[in-house]
């Protein structure tokens, strides 16, 4: 069965970005992209919601078309133009993005279906909405954080209103140069994980 994984970028005090969606906070230097290709590795299908989705959809296949990206950005974009995605709004009506999957309703049976389904884990890229609502479902098997050296003060929280408690297992915890520290959590569950 696979895992809903989420990876998601926090700042000390758990924004997921600023408060007009600043992402420029995140220490995104060598060191974590090698640490964000090995988690991208495990991906057999990223989840996101609509604002990210529409971000990646505007910004990945530009890469494709780009003649001088690092050949980083552009085996992301090839891996990211070729993975299954899918997208998960109740306002948008379709999705134009090659292989991408639109569900707008039944979020957790939605979501077993998927775990079900066989392949590589199901990875939520940022969305801290979609992670909200899935968090609150208890969907939530793995989280991959990357916890940035700064305090924002305000933002968008990843944890906003939590009411749902999730005891969760460390399985990794690892400081960068930068001083981020790249944590590995998984839920435990009532089946003794």
């Amino acid at each position: 069965m696979r895992n809903v994984v989420l990876f998601m970028h926090i700042s000390l005090d758990g924004f997921a970005a600023g408060p007009n969606g600043e992402l420029d906070w995140i220490v995104y230097d060598e060191e974590l992209e090698k640490y964000a290709e090995g988690i991208v590795s495990t991906v057999g299908s990223p989840l996101y919601g609509r604002v990210t989705y529409q971000m990646m959809e505007s910004y990945w296949p530009t890469v494709l078309d780009d003649p001088s990206p690092s050949k980083h950005a552009l085996e992301h974009a090839q891996w990211i133009q070729e993975v299954p995605k899918v997208v998960f709004s109740k306002t948008l009506e379709t999705v134009e993005w090659q292989n991408t999957t639109l569900i707008k309703d039944n979020l957790a049976e939605e979501i077993a279906k998927l775990k079900q389904q066989p392949g590589k884990d199901l990875v939520i890229f940022g969305s801290p909405g979609l992670a909200q609502t899935l968090i609150e479902l208890d969907l939530i098997d793995e989280y991959r954080l990357t916890l940035n050296p700064v305090i924002l003060g305000q933002g968008i929280p990843i944890f906003k209103d939590a009411e749902v408690r999730s005891d969760l297992t460390l399985v990794n915890a690892k400081t960068l140069a930068s001083g981020v520290v790249a944590l590995h959590y998984k839920t435990k569950r009532d089946q003794g994980e």
